[in-house]
């Protein structure tokens, strides 16, 4: 069974942790209603994708 040789230090423990975070999810302005959206998704606004009517907006 694998065990540590030394004890590893409460700082190296908690930088190596600290890479943990979440991202926020990059938007980007839709071309034709200009509202925020995710990319490569149709637009919740305007249901345009890829300047095509995808699907009926509500």
């Amino acid at each position: 069974m694998a065990v540590p040789k030394r004890k590893m230090s409460k700082a190296r423990r908690d930088a190596r942790r600290a890479n943990w975070k979440l991202t926020v999810p990059q938007l980007i302005e839709c071309p034709q209603c200009h509202q925020p959206k995710m990319p490569h998704r149709v637009c919740p606004e305007c249901g345009f994708y890829n300047g095509k009517a995808v699907v009926t907006a509500e």
